[in-house]
């Protein structure tokens, strides 16, 4: 017994401390971006570094949020609101298409179903590097270069494979007696996949609706070459422009870095308990 008791002891010791040793490497360059943004010039370049200043909670400083957020040295609203615009138009489109294309691979009998369902995901073994050229070449022949919507078109074809993937995947758990009653009922297809289909399959829908915004918000190699105009840019293009500015510091640079990542951070914990309540209420029904 008392054995027992120690090899299940040592194994729960052992996983707590493996988990708190992940958390410590994933989170802790976080931590290190934080207090960098608070610190002023000087206080970067100390030796030995030190999270805090010697002096205390009380020498760190709002200048560099300050000075990102003044439009003269860093516009920052202008590259928001463009990352805002093309993330949401992508990320809403990938969910629309997919929730219909999943449902024909969940629900519906056709010739060439499995082999469209099975090939979708190939378009992942090509890297982007690969697809810049001909993609490129495509956006300027039909006079969509350096606009929003070459870069929401390029966005879409990179969520909507794993969007489609995830979504017939959720859709083939809902049981299609629910579906089959709604359509005895008068239901028409199209409204047995809005009355019944998608409110059951909410947290999937958000799920794929963050990973297509998450994506779309954060990716630079195709905004890099498809704008050029610089009110076009997105933030990651702004952020690589404040580095190689006069304006350059790094307290600044990670001050714009944290202010990147925040709409993400408030996006997950503004839906996490909404997504869990989906998935407890969609299981009931």
């Amino acid at each position: 017994m008392v054995d027992k008791f120690f090899k299940k002891l040592s194994k729960k010791v052992g996983f707590l401390i493996g988990i708190f040793t992940l958390i410590f490497i994933s989170g802790f360059p976080f931590v290190v971006m934080f207090f960098s943004s608070l610190k002023t010039e000087r206080q970067q370049y100390t030796f030995p570094p030190t999270l805090i200043p010697e002096g205390g909670i009380t020498e760190l400083t709002l200048e560099n949020y300050i000075n990102v957020l003044n439009p003269e040295i860093f516009p920052f609203f202008r590259f928001f609101g463009n990352s805002f615009l093309v993330a949401s138009i992508s990320a809403f489109v990938a969910v629309f298409l997919a929730i219909f294309g999943a449902y024909s691979f969940a629900r519906l009998r056709y010739s060439g179903r499995k082999f469209l369902q099975r090939s979708i995901i190939l378009v992942y073994m090509f890297g982007g590097i690969l697809l810049i050229v001909p993609l490129y070449q495509i956006v300027v022949s039909v006079n969509l270069a350096n606009t929003h919507f070459a870069l929401i078109l390029v966005y879409l074809m990179q969520v909507l494979p794993v969007s489609l993937y995830m979504l017939g995947n959720y859709f083939r758990s809902v049981p299609y007696e629910i579906e089959e009653a709604a359509i005895i009922d008068g239901c028409s297809r199209i409204g047995a996949i809005f009355r019944v289909v998608i409110p059951l399959s909410k947290p999937a829908i958000i799920a794929v609706y963050i990973y297509a915004f998450m994506i779309s918000w954060n990716e630079y190699l195709f905004a890099s070459i498809f704008l050029r105009s610089p009110s076009l840019h997105t933030l990651p293009i702004g952020l690589e422009q404040l580095f190689y500015t006069e304006h350059f510091v790094w307290g600044r640079m990670m001050a714009a870095s944290i202010l990147t990542a925040l709409p993400i951070i408030i996006l997950f914990l503004g839906v996490e308990k909404y997504m869990t309540e989906g998935l407890t209420a969609g299981s009931l029904k």
